[in-house]
């Protein structure tokens, strides 16, 4: 019971975290007018569309005017731009606080649908199969080389590896995708340049399944190169100071394996650090990769936030991919706080 009221406390300070974070985007949206001229935009693409309709059955010009001028001022009474920002995106955001996230008004589902949900439950699966495999593969190569390096430092593996990790993290993600689709599409012809599927897709479960995974392949490994170098690096010197402490030194003197030494008191005593970045980071990757989703035309939450913002902006979409992104980060601080207590007994809440 004593570590109850503590973390209780610490969840009712991360949903602070969220209402915050939802009140910094109302007033960028709103304060900012990028709210008003983002559906002015989209008013004006319907008047536009409705004008081109008319103009074949309605003759006379000022009757047409005089029509469309009706009509937008239902579609600006529909859009909520009769209310001043603050009256009007306040309610947005307390829908998408009871999960309620509306309905995108320009993008759509492949199957048809505008609601939010149903576009992010389409897009999630693609992302997870993109970014977060290429997350966790990074992942297990960072602790299992970058804790048999903390137990080598100076030697030329590890400054071979210290290399490749400055060189790894100075890569741009965008840039080295870009290559690897002149080297590996055009200069080899073995793997696809970008999309989900060939065209047409093929038939059945288990070859539209290995469809995907070769087209998934080419930015998964452009992902793994250029985060795997970083997260080795950051263990090797996460672990490197435990690797050095006294109870590593009695493990070897009594003659334990170098793999036993390394997991039970290198690993275990450097653990939280390590599964700070492994939590964060893999909640980061359901967010998507914008950039790298853009050039391999991946259709993930990272491009269906380019999408919302860059391509036809869509206010219902940027709410609530915002929302469902900073719900995930408190819900995964909120498992930080509890796998702490599970890890490292040294741990005390006062």
């Amino acid at each position: 019971m004593s570590l109850v009221r503590p973390l209780v406390i610490r969840g009712l300070t991360l949903i602070g975290v969220l209402l915050a974070v939802l009140l910094l985007l109302v007033i960028s949206l709103g304060a900012t007018g990028f709210s008003d001229r983002l559906l002015q935009a989209v008013v004006g693409e319907e008047v536009r569309g409705l004008r081109t309709s008319l103009a074949q059955t309605v003759r006379d010009p000022e009757e047409l005017e005089r029509t469309l001028e009706v009509r937008r001022q239902q579609i600006e009474t529909f859009y909520g731009l009769d209310r001043q920002w603050y009256q009007r995106l306040p309610d947005t955001i307390f829908r998408v606080l009871t999960l309620d996230l509306g309905e995108a008004r320009t993008l759509r589902s492949s199957f048809g649908s505008s609601k939010v949900a149903d576009i992010m439950l389409e897009r999630l699966p693609r992302t997870v199969l993109l970014i977060t495999t290429a997350a966790v593969v990074s992942t297990l190569l960072g602790i299992a080389i970058g804790a048999r390096l903390a137990t080598k430092p100076g030697t030329r593996v590890d400054r071979a590896f210290s290399y490749f990790s400055a060189i790894s993290f100075a890569l741009p993600a965008w840039w080295l995708g870009i290559l690897m689709i002149l080297l590996f599409s055009f200069k080899l012809g073995i793997l696809p340049t970008g999309g989900m599927y060939s065209t047409p897709p093929p038939e059945g479960g288990v070859l539209r399944f290995l469809d995907l995974f070769k087209h998934a392949l080419l930015p998964i490994i452009t992902l793994v190169l250029v985060t795997v170098g970083p997260y080795i690096y950051s263990v090797r010197t996460m672990t490197l100071s435990v690797a050095q402490e006294d109870h590593v030194t009695v493990a070897r003197a009594k003659g334990l394996p170098d793999g036993l030494v390394e997991r039970r008191h290198i690993l275990r005593v450097a653990a939280p650090p390590i599964v700070t970045g492994l939590i964060l980071g893999l909640t980061g990757s359901l967010g998507g990769s914008i950039l790298v989703e853009t050039v391999f035309n991946w259709q993930g939450m990272g491009r269906l936030y380019y999408d919302a913002v860059a391509g036809t902006p869509d206010e219902a979409v940027i709410v609530a991919l915002t929302f469902v992104f900073t719900l995930m980060y408190v819900v995964a601080r909120f498992v930080l706080e509890v796998l702490y207590l599970l890890l490292d007994p040294r741990v005390r809440y006062t």
